[in-house]
């Protein structure tokens, strides 16, 4: 019976030292998990801690908490930019989202007064690019935003660049304003708040209303609105200015003017050299210096469309001519409704 009994103490004295030795080294694995990052993540962690100070191993710890977010992935190769004008438009232009907007503008009318007579940009844009983009903020996203630039900067190689910095700027931006970057919320691209910034965005266009320098995109209208504002501002807005003319065409000329532009909605051409292509310009769209052209598929056939520099301002905030028409439509039809 003694062997058994010696056995038996031995297996148990085996377990202790395994238990033991499992626990002292628990914290090491765990290093070791994090340590286990790809070769990009950890470049990354690399210029975060050399370039802005940040806790190599909390920004290790900070990155696997980050999960994989497969409908970023699916949604950036398929947005809703890629339609055609017609059901893009169907998006956008319903009759629920006209009498928001104009709901919006009286419920906020002071706000955006003061944000107007500030920025100079008309308020029934303003308030359009906020129905575009948030539905006047009710609808700001549902990805958590260090997911989405997580999985965008280092699993979509074609766009891998540009997501790891709008990471590091989201990051950056985070810690600025004592955020939990776990905890915010945003768009598939990792545009946040009620303007939809993506974080280089709110980086160099938010602005705080009251002048405070803490621009919350998020809670505050005033802030959104004057952001917007601001953003459109900086980028050639020109108050009053046209926006966009329907028009016609004759002749082929034009198309293949049209082929040949890299980007149609830049305002490249002359009233005059448009003529000559079988353009047709409105008579209040003669007397602007340059003009653009784009062709959007409607339900009942293409149309043509005469831009104006405001019309290739709005695509600086979205790089979509069907963004830009969305905006400028449903913004009209919020004015009309303001009006009666």
């Amino acid at each position: 019976m003694l062997k058994p009994l010696i056995t038996y103490y031995a297996l148990i004295a085996a377990g202790y030292v395994i238990v033991t030795t499992i626990l002292a080294l628990a914290p090491f694995a765990t290093t070791l998990a994090n340590q286990g990052l790809s070769t990009d993540k950890e470049s990354f962690v690399e210029r975060m801690s050399s370039q802005h100070g940040f806790d190599a191993e909390e920004m290790r710890d900070l990155l696997a908490q980050a999960r994989h977010d497969d409908r970023a992935l699916k949604r950036i190769k398929s947005p809703a930019e890629a339609l055609e004008w017609h059901r893009y438009r169907q998006i956008f232009l319903t009759r629920e989202r006209i009498t928001a907007g104009a709901k919006y503008w009286q419920e906020h009318e002071k706000i955006i007064d003061d944000v107007v007579d500030k920025f100079g940009v008309e308020a029934h844009i303003l308030i359009a690019i906020l129905g575009v983009e948030s539905y006047y903020g009710e609808r700001s996203g549902d990805h958590r935003v260090l997911d989405a630039l997580s999985t965008l900067a280092f699993q979509y190689p074609p766009r891998s660049s540009f997501f790891r910095n709008e990471l590091e700027a989201f990051l950056l931006l985070a810690k600025q304003h004592g955020l939990d970057p776990t905890e915010i919320y945003g768009s598939y691209a990792g545009a946040m708040g009620k303007p939809q910034f993506i974080s280089s965005s709110y980086k160099h266009y938010a602005v705080a209303a009251d002048g405070d320098g803490q621009a919350d995109l998020f809670n505050n209208v005033a802030d959104a609105m004057a952001s917007v504002a601001n953003y459109l501002n900086k980028h050639g807005w020109q108050h009053n200015g046209q926006i966009t003319n329907r028009t016609e065409a004759d002749g082929s000329e034009w198309e293949k003017a049209l082929a040949s532009l890299n980007r149609p909605v830049r305002s490249e051409y002359t009233a005059e050299q448009l003529t000559n292509l079988g353009v047709k310009i409105p008579q209040d769209a003669a007397g602007s210096d340059r003009l653009g052209l784009i062709k959007l598929e409607a339900e009942d056939g293409p149309e043509l469309w005469l831009t104006h520099t405001n019309f290739y301002v709005l695509t600086r905030y979205n790089h979509s001519a069907l963004y830009a028409m969305a905006v400028y439509q449903l913004a009209e039809a919020i004015l009309e409704e303001h009006k009666r």
